[in-house]
């Protein structure tokens, strides 16, 4: 029968486990807050506008960009309460974040009270995901430890796939508040399994004191590593790449493509492309490692950027749908062979303080792929132009920093044989 103490494990124990079967679902639901919180609100964003006096698709795409401006911010809170205190008490913390922040959007009576309100609820769905990062890194290392990223990646995907459809589907019958009365449940179901089932990982005896001393020799390290920094910032390209389709779907399908509620079914459909490729993933890392499948993958997602550019501009600029999503589908499966393993690549050196590594990781990536997502966001109006050559032009410097990466990589495992 599992253990399911709670208590940290002892000197010289070595850290229970939970199941595969159990761990990987349990950490895909706790990363879907942060998802759900997203898809969800999606087919709302007119609704919201409309109550709380805002119409401008620019302003309504803050309710989407600002929650990660609080995700990024979290995570450097996250990081040092996850290796002070333990993974488990900076979950909860997490948490009480993310419920305040859920409540205070349900009763925001004003547009910038409910952007605060988004900035709380990102602010906590991020300690989770620190605490997810700490607790694989606390267990696994290398492609074993990809490969537990891409098998929770591949049950998260779900996420993206069915939450659109129960925003779409709670607005059908109820306000769109009562889809932050969803967010509530969700939150809480998790923390309870979370609380009853997920082992401490990390022992009281590897725990670093909370002084700022510390958190910032540590903070130092991670955000300076000669390996690690490459990959945090070529993991912002990527999301930076990415983020403006999520913040700007709904208008692409509803204003340029004319959809209305049936965009909901396009979005949800990519997903599915992400799913199979995280599935892939998991079972290809083992066998041809971390660097050529994020390298190629990469390569990949580039040459696909710079043919269906060619193709637009032959057709006067817009494509027809089919092909739009056709582009999109092969672009989303090639996205999954990149986050899972990229996440890894930067963790690997990382291990000794997993916590603010992780935290650091999400923090660097997540501000250096705002800034850059927004960048081609507020180009996105009338023609998807900006977002191909956004995920051109972001994928193609992404492959080099890895690329800079793994020679230095190289050279310091050469320095280290001699």
């Amino acid at each position: 029968m599992q253990n399911t103490d709670n208590k940290s494990p002892g000197p010289g124990t070595k850290p229970r486990q939970l199941s595969l079967a159990e761990f990987v679902p349990l950490m895909a639901l706790a990363t879907a807050i942060d998802a759900m919180s997203i898809d969800a609100m999606l087919p709302a964003l007119p609704a919201i506008g409309a109550d709380l006096g805002v119409s401008e698709t620019t302003q309504l795409q803050l309710i989407i960009q600002l929650m990660f401006g609080g995700f990024a911010i979290g995570q450097l809170l996250g990081g040092p309460i996850a290796d002070s205190f333990g993974r488990k008490k900076a979950f909860y913390v997490g948490l009480s974040i993310y419920l305040a922040g859920t409540v205070l959007a349900i009763f925001a009576p004003t547009f910038s009270i409910f952007l605060t309100a988004r900035v709380l609820q990102g602010l906590g769905a991020s300690i989770p995901l620190v605490v997810l990062a700490a607790l694989v890194r606390d267990q696994y290392e290398g492609a074993p430890m990809a490969r537990i990223m891409s098998l929770i990646g591949g049950v998260f995907i779900t996420v993206p796939i069915i939450a659109p459809l129960l925003g779409q589907g709670i607005l059908l019958v109820w306000h769109w508040k009562m889809i932050f009365v969803m967010f509530l449940v969700l939150a809480v179901v998790v923390t309870i399994w979370f609380g009853i089932r997920q082992p401490e990982t990390l022992p009281v005896e590897k725990r670093a004191p909370f002084r700022m001393s510390s958190f910032a020799a540590s903070f130092l390290e991670a955000a300076t590593h000669p390996i690690a920094l490459p990959f945090m910032i070529a993991e912002g390209f990527v999301f930076g790449a990415f983020l403006p389709y999520l913040a700007s779907a709904q208008h692409i399908f509803q204003d340029i493509y004319g959809q209305g509620t049936a965009f909901v079914f396009y979005f949800s459909s990519l997903a599915v492309a992400l799913g199979i490729a995280f599935f892939a993933n998991s079972a290809l890392v083992l066998r041809f490692g971390m660097q050529r499948l994020t390298m190629g993958a990469m390569l990949y997602v580039v040459a696909l950027a710079l043919l269906m550019l060619a193709v637009t501009f032959a057709l006067g600029g817009e494509p027809p749908l089919w092909l739009f999503m056709g582009y999109l589908l092969a672009t989303f499966f090639g996205v999954g062979f990149v986050f899972g393993n990229l996440n890894a690549l930067t963790m690997e050196p990382l291990g000794h303080i997993a916590g603010i590594g992780a935290a650091v990781l999400g923090t660097v990536s997540t501000f250096v792929g705002m800034a850059l997502g927004i960048l081609v966001g507020w180009w996105i109006d009338g023609t998807v132009v900006p977002l191909i050559a956004g995920i051109a032009v972001y994928f193609a410097v992404a492959f080099l920093l890895v690329r800079y990466a793994e020679a230095g990589r190289a050279t310091a495992a050469v320095r280290s044989q001699g």
